[in-house]
This record gives structure tokens, sequence and C-alpha cells, in this order.
């Protein structure tokens, strides 16, 4: 039995706001309104996988979330070394949240590099939970480590818990007749197991999934379960952890309906799915493995069941040739990639747009130039996609602004590019990629009607009067050509990369043809009809944030902060790169300031100085990592100030 405690709540930035005292003897149990923890260790400690879990038991616990998986390049990086850190961050709380937070409130640390990796990013007084097995005297020289942190008083500041999770788990696994190596494994598990308990995450989940998982062997699925509940009785029994913690549920913070737990490439998975059903067309994705995109792929080859072909070509080139091919046989078709990816494709796209063809072309940022840094995040291809091909080649934009928006930017994407027949570029990064929040999942009423019709009669009368079919005889509305399915009897056309003449597509040399097309396939983009941008701005501030793509979080988040503190600020925030908005020149010409925060050195910014001669600020961050809100919210109150 439990009673509440009449004292006032803890209110630094979110942490203790209750407190309950159970009966004598019993351990406390605290209230938190949010916590963020970051599990930390080798690439092969299975951090991923015990950070997911701990998403999805939070998931269905019915908390708001936000993930940041961090890892290296390698597929096994050296172990025990700073580059061989793996990290996963979950932000989780009992009201509306957007990023996966700026500093841990706990560390779960299973090494000495996961403990000098991650100690800075930790305020004073966070929790460390330190795997003192690993702490060696040749793991802590490998780091640097001179005396151990441990013992040496560097971490007096912050509430330090040794746990030898490695002598825990195996003397749990004891009788499982594992060999030691595959016992030790396991730690991962116990290390959940201690922190479900501490949080009070649900179990039942998370040991199904260890039962489906190693369904095929048994025996390590045992030890798993057997390792996960030795470390919630740890929790339980041990008095170094004289205090557990409770989350409440965010009921005030989603709309009704039903939920789950998703990353941004599931969502656009699922997104390109729902597209080609609500249009009636097959979906074809062409690519070739590329980090971070490669999930996607990963993903869409699992569901046939809804007309979905999947091809893994040999290269980028090959992947785009086939997706193309199959736009032009009537699919919608897709290509995923991530930046090196995007440049080796650009003479196809570029083919694309002559073809007038749709075509979707799913860039997931990564850090550059050339390989850069494959596992982290950038919005370094925007220019890439406005201008990376030859010649006059104007492409659609669309970014998404979180995990879940993912869904709804492809099936925007996938309308643009069936309506107006043009590839459209969708920019996603590693960021929203690889990170997770709650999704609702949409009634099918809500989704679009994206149903195309093909040519399937001639459409122009020569002059002889005879009924033929010309290719590129436009809709006087939309400019699109019309789209005919090879086969089809007399509607044969001719297609290529060479310039067409206007109407009969017929290859064509002439001066005046080509500027008319130039322009008209220009007018054709410019002329996509996308909502006007909207604004929010409820003090009638005078100094403008404007961001594009994953940055929403941290600067919604940051806007937040500031205004909490009295301060006036308005936010805007485009998902249409190309054509912008028709109200963009509207709004930033009614503030003094504008600025303009990007993952790159100014792409945006530089657009929007150049199309409507406006001094935005660039806050630019390079370091393959998201902004931090604080981070954002103290630039951003230098530029009110100013």
């Amino acid at each position: 039995m439990t009673s509440q405690v009449s004292s006032p709540a803890e209110q630094t930035d979110g942490t203790v706001v209750g407190e309950q005292r159970t009966a004598a003897g019993a351990k406390d149990v605290r209230r938190l309104d949010r916590v963020i923890i970051r599990f930390a260790g080798d690439s092969g400690d299975g951090m991923q996988l015990t950070g997911d879990r701990f998403t999805s038991e939070t998931a269905s616990f019915g908390n708001d979330l936000s993930t940041l998986p961090n890892f290296p390049a390698e597929i096994r990086a050296p172990a025990g070394t700073l580059p061989g850190v793996s990290s996963f961050q979950l932000h989780f709380a009992d009201h509306d949240i957007l990023t996966p937070g700026d500093a841990p409130n706990v560390l779960v640390a299973m090494n000495p590099a996961a403990l000098k990796a991650n100690i800075g990013d930790l305020p004073r007084g966070a929790e460390i939970i330190v795997n003192t097995d690993e702490f060696t005297k040749r793991a802590m020289a490998k780091v640097g480590y001179d005396t151990s942190p441990l013992e040496d008083g560097s971490l007096d500041g912050y509430q330090v818990h040794p746990v030898p999770l490695t002598t825990l788990t195996l003397e749990a696994l004891k009788e499982s007749g594992l060999p030691r190596r595959d016992a030790e494994r396991s730690k991962n598990m116990f290390a959940l197991g201690l922190l479900s308990w501490m949080y009070h995450r649900p179990t039942e989940g998370t040991e199904k999934f260890l039962r489906a998982k190693f369904a095929k062997k048994p025996d390590i699925a045992a030890a798993n379960i057997a390792a996960f509940r030795a470390g919630w009785n740890f929790g339980e029994t041990t008095e170094d952890f004289a205090v557990s913690y409770e989350v409440a549920p965010a009921a005030t913070a989603f709309p009704p309906g039903t939920y789950r737990n998703i990353s941004g490439n599931l969502a656009l998975a699922y997104g390109l799915i729902a597209a080609s059903r609500q249009a009636d067309l097959p979906l074809f994705l062409g690519s070739y493995p590329i980090t971070p995109a490669s999930d996607i792929l990963h993903e869409l080859s699992k569901h046939k069941n809804f007309g979905v072909r999947t091809f893994q070509a040999e290269d980028e080139i090959a992947g785009i040739g086939a997706a193309l091919g199959a736009a032009f046989g009537g699919s919608l078709a897709v290509t995923t990639t991530s930046g090196p990816g995007v440049a080796l494709k650009s003479e196809t796209i570029g083919l694309a747009v002559s073809l007038e063809l749709p075509l979707l072309v799913v860039d997931i940022q990564r850090g550059g130039p050339s390989t850069g840094l494959p596992t982290k995040t950038e919005q370094a291809d925007l220019l890439q996609a406005m201008y990376g091909r030859n010649g006059e080649a104007p492409v659609p934009v669309v970014a998404p602004r979180t995990p879940a928006d993912c869904f709804d930017a492809a099936l925007e994407a996938a309308r643009i590019a069936l309506v107006y027949r043009t590839p459209v570029f969708l920019l996603s990064d590693g960021y929203l990629a690889n990170g997770s929040e709650p999704w609702r999942i949409p009634e099918l009423e809500e989704l679009p009607d994206l149903t195309v019709q093909f040519a399937q009669d001639p459409n122009h009368t020569t002059a002889d009067g005879a009924e033929v079919f010309w290719p590129y005889k436009r809709d006087p509305h939309t400019l699109a050509r019309p789209w005919a399915i090879p086969g089809t009897p007399g509607l044969e056309h001719r297609i290529g990369g060479i310039e067409k003449q206007d109407g009969t597509g017929n290859i064509s040399y002439d001066p005046a043809n080509h500027d008319f097309m130039v322009r008209t396939r220009q007018a054709k983009v410019d002329g996509i009809d996308v909502p006007d941008l909207d604004v929010d701005d409820p003090d009638g501030a005078r100094t403008l944030v404007l961001g594009w793509g994953s940055t929403y979080g941290p600067i919604t988040a940051a806007v937040r902060r500031i205004r909490k503190e009295g301060g006036r600020i308005a936010q805007a925030h485009l998902r249409h790169l190309n054509p912008f908005p028709r109200n963009l020149g509207e709004v930033l010409r009614g503030y003094d300031t504008v600025v303009v925060p990007e993952m790159n050195l100014g792409q945006l910014a530089t657009l929007i100085r150049a199309k409507y001669l406006v001094d935005a600020r660039s806050y630019n961050q390079v370091n393959g990592m998201p902004f931090k809100a604080e981070q954002l919210a103290a630039a951003l109150k230098e530029a009110i100030d100013d």
C-alpha cells in the first residue's frame, strides 16, 4: 500500500513532481513528469536493441516519447574504443515532447569507453549505472583513464550505481548450460530489466519479443528472459537502488485514436504503401542499399501482399533506372538512397524530368561530402535536390518534420508526382529515419484519393482529320502530360532524353521549341498547388524562426522555452521547399528579423535570400547531431535582443 505525501514537488526542469512513501522497509516511489535515459556500450553490446525494447514498452504504457539512436559507421568497430561506442537515447514524458532531450538524466555505461564518450553530456546530479566488471586496467587505459573514474573522485558530482552486470548475468544463467561467452551477451537484458524496474515499465511485451526473436534458439530465448527477470529482481532487492520512479501516461497529449511507436523510415515505408493503395497502382522500389535508407528497402520487401515489388539493384544507377522503367510501365515508382547515391542518380532524374513521369526519389540525408558520416545526420542535400542536375531540370521537393510525419510526407510527395507527372524529391534525414515517436494510425477515409486516369484514347486531331495520340499534350490546369501505358493500342509514343517537340514528342532541335519546353517544365513545378505557410505567432513578435525538415522538434522546443520566459517569437516550418508556399515572401517581409536554423552551412537561407531579398540570418550546425533545444533557445534570444 502507498500513500501520497503532501510535501511540495521538486521542479528542476521536469524531474520529480511528487513522491509516494511506501510501507516501512519498502522502497520509495517518486513521480516524474519526464526522464531522459541513454544506454551506451560497445556496438556489440546490444544497446540499440535494449533501447528499442525500452521504447516499445514505454510506448505501450502511453507516454509521449522521442528517441535518438547513435552508432558507429563500422559494422563492428574496435571493441572498447571511443569510436566503437554505440548509444540509444530515449526521452519520455507524461506530456507532449518534441525532442530526444538535451542531456540524459540517466546513463547506463557498459564499459569505460561508454562512460568517457558520454560523461560530458550529463548534468551534475545525473544517475550513472556502471558495469564495474568492464573497468579493468587494460580497458581503462585503452580510452585514456590513468586511474579508475569510479575511485578517483571525478564522478563525485553524480549519483553513481556500480553494478557488476556481467557477473550478475553469469550468476543468473549458471544453470542454463550456455558457454560463458554466450551467457555474457545477455547482460544488456539484465540492464534492461533493472531499468524496467526503476521506471515501472511493462515486462510482458519484452518477454514475448524475446521468445519470438529467438524462436529457433529456445536456449538463447530462455537465457535472455532469465537475465531480464534477474535485472528486475536485482532492482527490487538491492539496497543501492532505494527509489523507483513513475512517469504517468501522457493522457492529454494525444488526440483520440489508436497509436503505435514508429520510426521515420518505417512511417515512410507505410506511407508509400498507403499511397500506392490510394492510387490503385502497384508500388515498385528500385534501390541499392545505403545507410541510413536501407531500412525502407527491408521493410517494403515484406509487403508483397500489397502489390509491392522490390528490386535490390547492383548499383544506384541501376536502381533508379529500373524505377523509371516501372514508372513508364504504370507503377508508383520509388528509389531510395542517401546523398552519395543522389549524385549517381542525377542523370536519370534529369531523364525523368524530360520524360515527365512520376517518380519518387527518397533521400535520407547523412553527413557528407563523399562517404562522409554514414550514421550521422545532416540537412546538406537541399541544394543538390534543387539544382544537382545538368540543364534546367526543376524537381519538386518535400521534407517531413518528424518521424511520424514521414507517413504524410510520402503521401504528399506521391500526390505531386502523380498529379503533375514529375519526379519528386522527399528529403528525410538520419535523425528522422532512426528516431521514433508515437503515431496515430489514420482511418482509411482520412487518406487522400490519389486515383490516376491513364490515357486510353487518341487525344488530338490533325489537320487532315486523323485521330492521333500526342504524348506531350498538356492538362491546361496542371500542365501535366498524359500517362500512357506501353501496349495500349493506338497510343504508341517516343521516349528518350533528347529534347521533345511540344505536343508530338518527336525529337526537336528547334531553339524556340527548346525554350518553350524548358519554360513549360519550370512553370509546371512553379504551379504546383501547395498550402500556404502557417505561422505560429500568438504575441505579435518581430522575430521569426523559419525551419525545414527535422529541425522542427528542436526549434519548437526552443520557442516554447522562450515564450515560457516571456519572450516573443514567431515560428514557421516549411514542408514544401520547391515550390515554396505562395505566401512565404509576404510572411518573411512581415518580420524585422528572420532566423533560419539548419544542419548545413545555410542552404535554405541562401534560397530565401536569393528569391525574396530578405536578409535571413543563418544559424548552422554540421557536427552530425541534431540541435539541442537549449542551444537554439540561446541563439534565438540573441536574435530577439539585437
